[in-house]
């Protein structure tokens, strides 16, 4: 399985972002296409044979209004995440970047599940029996009942 890493968000990235990834496909045995500017990200890519770098010229910035951000950085960090998801060359993507701007990407580039009308940040949280993964984690400020429902289809 390929997930797709925005290398550039995150309050230490590249380096930080670039650790873990490095660590995670170890762990989990996953290959990792890290998103990110080649000046930044290269020089911190050991010859791991589960990361490859997938380059990107922009980065959304964690001040930048988010669809703004999105439509006008088409090679953005974020942009380039959802497009591999988008066309099945990643299996998800991640980012630490603005959550805002990940909102809008998920919209405006992959698009909605049928029936669900926003999407939902998630965070996987370790329980005593493994793990459980939670939606609607602080980017929705205004949830309605309806879109609980929908989350829980998700």
């Amino acid at each position: 399985m390929r997930i797709a890493v925005d290398a550039m968000g995150g309050d230490h990235a590249p380096e930080q972002i670039v650790r873990g990834a490095a660590a995670a496909a170890l762990e989990y045995g996953i290959d990792i296409s890290l998103v990110g500017l080649p000046a930044a990200v290269q020089p911190l890519l050991d010859s791991h044979p589960r990361l490859q770098l997938v380059p990107c010229t922009q980065v959304i910035g964690m001040d930048e209004h988010p669809a703004h951000a999105v439509r006008n950085k088409p090679d953005s960090s974020i942009a380039v995440c959802a497009r591999l998801c988008k066309e099945g060359r990643a299996a998800g993507w991640t980012s630490a970047g603005n959550s805002g701007a990940i909102m809008a990407a998920a919209l405006l580039i992959q698009g909605r599940i049928r029936g669900v009308e926003r999407p939902a940040l998630g965070s996987i949280v370790p329980t005593q029996n493994g793990f459980a993964y939670f939606l609607d984690v602080g980017a929705n400020v205004d949830s309605k009942p309806e879109s609980m429902v929908q989350f829980a289809m998700m």
